[in-house]
């Protein structure tokens, strides 16, 4: 065990800036075992590791992580929450907005650092509903991740490698409820994630970029994958099933398209995505009317 304490120099919000990596309670990845403190399981350029986080008393955060990426990890823990992060310069051109600066004043984007362990669970959500993405989610991870190092909970594992994700066979696939489009955007990513790992370096539209070179990653994977990576205040979820509806009610009282939602964003560049995630704070919800969207199950077809 290798173990740090670091003192924000902000108000943090604990759980706040860490919530966006957790995927749904089940995640086998991401797990709190106690008021204050979490477990991360992940894949890391020097190998696999965990995280613990404790938030202390005295405002400080300790943290411990074992693995042979355990020292990428502690190295990454002030980023991660939030630390890189400032909303200086934000203007909220929106009631909505400002009321969702005012009720979270304290929020920032986390940055993981990690493209390849937030790029998968980004791809199992591609056209389909949050359940069943989260459960193909938790399948993989617990039938093709590794266990996490150190004392964490039993039901804790590391994310699959790329080299797990190569090694599934289709029927495992299908098992896990995976369709065609998405193991094969998967695999193309798996093949190349030591390059793509370099997008959280590059950061904003170059590493969004970057990721949009593998087939099957399109600007809204590429999005969901730059807010967690490098916690990217612009890269807003464009072609997003829920969004462009919370956007359109929140600031124009209307549902709006991409096209909409982008026009009305438009004023906060190059932090269109932090005033999503103000939006967000404020409690602005899509309308609890019209279709939703069918809950299908690729086991059975």
């Amino acid at each position: 065990m290798t173990s740090r304490r670091w003192t924000p120099g902000y108000a943090l919000d604990f759980a706040g800036v860490l919530a966006p990596l957790r995927r749904g309670r089940g995640d086998p990845t991401v797990q709190w075992d106690a008021p204050g403190r979490v477990w991360l399981a992940a894949n890391t350029p020097d190998g696999p590791g965990t995280l613990g986080l404790r938030r202390c008393s005295d405002g400080s955060v300790e943290a411990a992580g074992w693995g042979a990426g355990a020292e990428f990890l502690l190295d990454g823990v002030p980023a991660l929450l939030g630390a890189e992060d400032d909303d200086e310069g934000f203007v909220p051109h929106h009631p909505a907005v400002a009321a969702g600066r005012q009720r979270s004043p304290n929020l920032r984007l986390g940055a993981a650092g990690r493209v390849w362990d937030v790029l998968v669970p980004a791809v199992l959500e591609q056209k389909v509903t949050g359940i069943e993405a989260r459960r193909s989610w938790r399948e993989l991870c617990r039938w093709f991740g590794e266990p996490a190092p150190g004392p964490a909970p039993k039901a804790l594992r590391v994310p699959p490698s790329p080299s797990a994700v190569l090694s599934i066979e289709d029927w495992e696939w299908h098992r896990a409820g995976v369709d065609v489009k998405r193991r094969q955007a998967l695999i193309a990513s798996a093949r190349v994630a030591g390059h793509l790992q370099r997008a959280a370096e590059l950061r904003g539209e170059r590493g969004r970029a970057l990721l949009r070179t593998v087939r099957g990653i399109g600007v809204w994977t590429a999005a969901e994958v730059a807010q967690r990576a490098w916690g990217d205040p612009d890269a807003v979820s464009f072609g997003d099933f829920h969004i462009p509806a919370v956007v359109g009610h929140a600031l124009v009282g209307r549902a709006l398209d991409d096209a909409g939602m982008a026009e009305v964003l438009a004023p906060y560049a190059p932090q269109r995505q932090r005033a999503v995630r103000y939006l967000e704070a404020s409690g602005a919800r899509r309308p609890r009317f019209g279709p939703r969207y069918p809950i299908r199950d690729f086991r059975a077809i």
